[in-house]
């Protein structure tokens, strides 16, 4: 059922004089069409923070490991700016400091993308047009927006406060009510960036823009300073979600300045709303030029995703820097601690600890590389729900000359955040530069193999191209969380990177490698056929 249909089937009641007329069927609408979305994004960052607890329990079960580990990170500036200060080095304080902050960005991208998703996406096809021609107030759909993602931020909360209760409900409840306030704090910054901004994409590109430079200030306040007190950490939302010290004498304080700055965000996104028509925005597009200087589909491609790969290339390269910078520190943070050490190991091979070190963050620089080819292969997807594809196929441009501009991007792209990614540790590890060059692209069939399967998804069954994020999500989370939960072997390797050499350290393996390859030519081979036997959606 498409997204009209499914509108056809609310009654829309109320007068057209009143702002919110309709709120409720539009939230209705929302909570349809987000169905399967919502309860994967809750579950997977509940899941995330709550099974912790075990791990944790098991790599630090004496009081004096878990004192060490504080120490440590006191003294190690590059950890401290990844995961942040320990504030108390209880299990759950451990609990807050290692999954509360990266359970905050997602929360925080999952807010923009269903704020987003509902207003300007929505403004952006049409849709909304037609659903304001019924007895829609005009404030109506961000407040459904909101009320949708103020609904997942609390489910949420209420997950991560009931499944962490048993460690101390105060400590239990400030946690969870600090990421779902970041969620809430991002989805009133991105109703904000809707109302500025003429496309969902730039809507999408402020509010990401935004949450990365509140990640590198809240980084660089705690790569300074060892509590927390930095004034980097506090002009970051991320660094406000740590300052709450959820099992660490929580300060509720925090949270009432969470609460203000959403209030404040709201008030200027519903003022911003009630002064534009449908369909406009305070920021518009800027003209072209009066001839146009694109010739080809495979030029048009490149154009509409040209700053998207800009940025995740100056991203990679950066984080690169930062990560091969933490390698020599790592010995250092594991210690004496065998169960860090076989969790390093896990993730990064049987090498020496730095090099398994940097084993393990090329597969996660591969695994977040994988989330660029997946949405760069989609952006095909957007081009032709929006019915700015037809136009162009209308013309003498095959389908595969059109798709195959994308592709370029798509998997040439992933190829060079990859190497930048590889750079970027060679500098900041300083040295080993063809070692980590080659760690990084032996992650690259994996990253493509997800990406095939994405167009296979896409040319094939359009309707369900948007489980190849469900897909890139879970090898992610099996990259990530699974080494530390102690999953089987057979459950890593349900992932295509659970199958890759892990460079460097070990002997090169090229029989992955080719199969992968192989593999992902075949889905992309797939994909391609499905697309030229279809109908175009409309």
């Amino acid at each position: 059922m498409t997204a009209v249909a499914e509108a056809g089937t609310f009654a829309v009641r109320g007068g057209g004089s009143r702002p919110l007329a309709g709120t409720g069927a539009l939230l209705r609408l929302a909570l349809r069409r987000d169905r399967l979305m919502l309860p994967i994004w809750v579950i997977v960052i509940a899941v995330m923070v709550v099974s912790g607890v075990g791990s944790l329990e098991t790599l630090y079960d004496t009081e004096a490991k878990r004192s060490q580990l504080a120490a440590s990170m006191a003294a190690n500036s590059s950890m401290r700016s990844m995961y942040g200060p320990v504030f108390d080095h209880g299990i759950g304080g451990l609990v807050a400091w290692r999954f509360g902050t990266f359970a905050a960005v997602l929360a925080a991208v999952m807010s923009l993308i269903i704020v987003v998703r509902h207003t300007r996406e929505e403004e952006e096809t049409g849709r909304q047009e037609l659903l304001s021609s019924a007895m829609v107030g005009r404030r109506a759909p961000l407040t459904a927006a909101l009320l949708t993602a103020v609904i997942a931020n609390a489910a949420v909360a209420l997950m991560v406060t009931a499944g962490l209760s048993g460690l101390g409900a105060g400590g239990a409840l400030a946690l969870g009510l600090a990421i779902g306030g970041t969620g809430v704090l991002f989805a009133t910054m991105a109703a904000i960036a809707a109302q500025l901004s003429e496309s969902a994409r730039l809507a999408k590109g402020l509010t990401s823009g935004v949450l990365g430079l509140a990640f590198v200030l809240r980084a660089s306040g705690d790569a300074g300073t060892a509590d927390g007190s930095s004034v980097l950490t506090w002009l970051s939302p991320i660094g406000w979600a740590e300052n709450v010290r959820a099992f660490a004498d929580e300060r509720w304080w925090v949270i009432l300045l969470i609460a203000a700055a959403v209030a404040g965000q709201c008030v200027v996104a519903f003022t911003l709303a009630g002064r534009r028509d449908v369909g406009m925005s305070f920021l518009p597009t800027r003209p072209g030029p009066a001839e146009g200087r694109i010739a080809t589909a495979g030029g048009l491609a490149r154009r509409l995703q040209r700053a998207t790969l800009l940025g995740w290339a100056a991203g990679f390269l950066l984080a690169g820097i930062v990560f091969g910078g933490m390698a020599s520190g790592a010995a250092d943070l594991v210690g004496d601690n065998e169960q860090a050490r076989e969790i390093f190991q896990r993730m990064g091979g049987q090498a020496a600890l730095t090099d398994a070190f940097l084993a393990a963050m090329t597969g996660m620089f591969g695994m977040i590389a994988a989330l660029y080819a997946v949405a760069s292969v989609l952006r095909m997807h957007g081009e032709e729900t929006s019915q700015r594809a037809e136009p162009i196929l209308a013309n003498a441009v095959g389908r595969l000359p059109w798709a195959a501009g994308h592709l370029t991007i798509a998997f040439g792209g992933a190829a060079l955040v990859m190497l930048l990614s590889g750079a970027g540790m060679a500098i900041g590890h300083g040295g080993e530069l063809p070692a980590l060059l080659g760690a990084a692209l032996v992650q690259v069939p994996a990253v493509w193999t997800l990406a095939a399967l994405a167009l296979l998804l896409y040319g094939a069954f359009p309707k369900a191209a948007v489980a190849a994020w469900g897909v890139a999500g879970l090898c992610l989370a099996l990259g990530w969380i699974g080494p530390a939960l102690n999953l089987p072997q057979s459950v890593l390797n349900l992932s295509p990177f659970g199958h890759l050499p892990k460079l460097p350290g070990p002997e090169m393996s090229w029989t992955p490698v080719v199969l992968l390859t192989a593999l992902a030519a075949g889905l992309a081979a797939a994909g391609l056929a499905g697309l030229r036997r279809r109908d175009l959606q409309t």
